[in-house]
């Protein structure tokens, strides 16, 4: 019978574990602050182990570097205590939705869901706040002051005097982003499957350090490009230097770029006929000029002859035919060159639809204007709540063409600056369209609204708020618009403080004027379905299973995905009840440690598991 930890996976003991496995020379030991003995990486005899040249000291080498990055990486690896609470409320067709809308800072949250979604996201949209040289909202507890910045980088001496002016804007402000985005983002790709794809909207101010930043952490050959999106529909005619900068980007990176390629555009099936009846079905003319001039290619300079007129065709010098004599005379045998009657006609050859390898082609990375402009998207937020609610949305058809590029129909989308939730809003209309099944989890900081907006005048005290409602008024919208059934619920999950107590967690630190913590180490506002939803993030669960609640002996018991989990958190469980549980043979069990009056209680139960249910996992908390 395990304890449960109750907090985020420690990514940095994962990773010295995997070393471990590989190099097991490498791992020493350490004290922390505490002084207890932890495990440790010799990164010396690491750095040897990886080198079949004699390692000596630090030599100059490319890479990408700034101040702050190390503590990023620190940040991103240290676990949490902290839970999602369930929010039913709030939240629409809860026992039937496979959606997730959580509230929270989205590093922690990002964290949290390590266990449940492993590998289990196909496609990840963000649109991140772009660097304006102005705070942002993100303040993570690693970030330094100026005068630490300017020391750090050596813009200033030991006496804290600037060394050159005028740097706040090229160094402090491009660091706290790029801090702020690598943190994120190296977790967020231990959600992706590894057919999975991770697209990011950006601006000129960021574009490059992104760039960089998703190399190092996906590794340079998973970078498949850079989507250019003409963002502005009209002329600005405001801006001092006389350029209008009328575009965006949107960044493509794969988790692994050999199982990942963009659907592509769908070739225009309309095109194909078959005027002539041609026994082996519809097709298109097609050009059978080649590219090679006489000196390049002599072979691909010869006439070509209609059989039914025998009359003459020479190419152009210039190009050539695309196919060897060989190759055309058996064409022209079969009957897939095309003769003109013109004068000034040309041969070309028909393509038969029933051949085509793909019926779709390269997507192109300059996105063409059907996938929308800024403006496109107010106008979508303003006509669901005839108000301007929300600065700058992205149109809902500019998410809808990359998620058909990144997904299928089925799988899990996740967007981790959800803003408006323009990307739920895609996710619908998407599945309404083609009849798909695609699940989406949206992560929102709940940022107060300016009490001098619209949207707080309208009721919205913060931005989470504006998200929900845009999801329901969009659900309804797309279905008077569609006519079709698909998935308009979501589940409503809010970032919180752990369920347990500091004891929980540091029993040795409790106090004689804490005893009254060993009656119960689960704080007294949570419920079991706050308990249940944090034992799901730990045991690798998804949020989005179906629970239910029954009643065994007055005793409330919480059941997940029929029997994949199993919890009791009320007290003095008696045998009968804890039988009827294991005879459902759940995968994993969990008990609170007050259901057991002594340890032979405790003992009783596993003898108990271990007869009815050999193969269930019990833990405690």
């Amino acid at each position: 019978m395990h304890k449960l930890l109750m907090k985020s996976v420690d990514i940095t003991e994962k990773n010295i574990e995997n070393i471990a496995q590989l190099f097991p020379n490498v791992i020493t030991e350490t004290k922390d602050d505490r002084g207890k003995v932890e495990r440790a990486i010799d990164f010396d005899l690491l750095r040897q182990e990886l080198s079949s040249n004699l390692v000596e000291g630090d030599k100059e080498r490319y890479q990408l570097n700034w101040p702050g990055k190390k503590e990023a990486i620190i940040n991103a690896n240290t676990p949490i205590d902290k839970t999602l609470r369930p929010v039913k409320e709030e939240s629409e067709d809860w026992d039937n939705t496979g959606n997730l809308y959580i509230e929270g800072d989205n590093l922690e949250v990002l964290k949290l869901l390590q266990e449940s979604y492993l590998n289990k996201v196909k496609c990840i949209y963000i649109d991140p706040p772009y660097n304006t040289g102005n705070d942002f909202i993100y303040k993570d507890n690693f970030k330094g002051s100026v005068d630490e910045y300017l020391e750090e980088s050596g813009q200033a001496d030991e006496g804290g005097n600037r060394m050159f002016h005028n740097t706040d804007s090229s160094g402090r402000f491009h660091s706290n982003w790029m801090t702020m985005m690598y943190s994120r983002l190296k977790i967020a790709r231990n959600l992706l499957r590894d057919d999975g794809v991770i697209f990011i909207s950006i601006d000129d101010g960021e574009v490059s350090n992104l760039k960089k930043i998703c190399e190092e952490i996906f590794g340079v050959q998973n970078m498949l490009g850079v989507f250019i999106w003409k963002s502005r529909q009209i002329v600005d005619s405001r801006n001092k230097t006389g350029l209008s900068n009328d575009h965006e980007y949107v960044i493509i990176v794969s988790r692994n770029i050999e199982k990942f390629k963009l659907r592509g555009k769908m070739i225009d099936l309309s095109k194909y006929s078959n005027p002539d009846k041609d026994p082996r079905g519809a097709w298109m003319s097609n050009s059978i000029l080649g590219l090679a001039n006489s000196s390049q290619r002599p072979n691909l300079h010869y006439p070509i002859y209609d059989p039914e007129t025998n009359r003459m065709f020479n190419c152009p010098e210039d190009s050539g035919w695309r196919y060897s004599k060989e190759t055309m005379k058996q064409k022209i045998n079969e009957g897939r060159i095309i003769f003109p009657t013109k004068d000034n006609g040309r041969p070309r050859e028909k393509k038969y639809l029933s051949e085509l390898n793909s019926k779709f082609t390269g997507f192109s990375s300059i996105l063409t204007e059907d996938v929308g402009f800024t403006l496109n998207g107010s106008r979508e937020v303003r006509a669901l709540f005839e108000g301007k609610y929300f600065d700058f949305p992205k149109p809902v058809s500019l998410v809808m063409n990359i998620l058909q590029q990144g997904c299928d129909k089925d799988s899990i989308v996740l967007d981790f600056f959800s803003g408006s939730a323009t990307t739920a809003h895609a996710v619908m209309r998407l599945n309404a369209q083609d009849g798909g099944d695609r699940k989406y989890i949206m992560v929102q900081l709940p940022e107060e609204t300016d009490v001098k907006s619209e949207a707080y005048r309208a009721g919205y005290m913060n931005i989470c708020e504006i998200g929900k409602e845009r999801i329901r008024r969009a659900a309804k919208k797309v279905k008077e618009e569609t006519e079709s059934e698909f998935d308009c619920g979501f589940r409503v999950f809010k970032l919180d403080t752990s369920n347990m107590k500091d004891v929980y967690y540091s029993p040795d630190k409790l106090g004689q004027t804490e005893m009254d913590d060993l009656i119960s180490n689960i704080k007294k506002d949570r419920t079991g379905d706050d308990l249940l939803a944090q034992v799901m993030l730990e045991c690798g669960l998804e949020l989005s299973l179906h629970m239910e609640t029954r009643q065994i002996e007055g005793k409330e018991v919480l059941y997940v995905a029929n029997n994949s989990l199993i919890a009791c958190f009320d007290e003095n469980v008696s045998e009968s009840t804890i039988e009827e549980i294991a005879k459902a043979q759940p995968l994993r069990v969990v008990f609170r440690d007050s259901c057991f009056e002594d340890d032979s209680a405790r003992i009783n139960v596993e003898e108990k598991f271990k007869m009815l249910s050999p193969n269930t996992e019990i833990k405690v908390l």
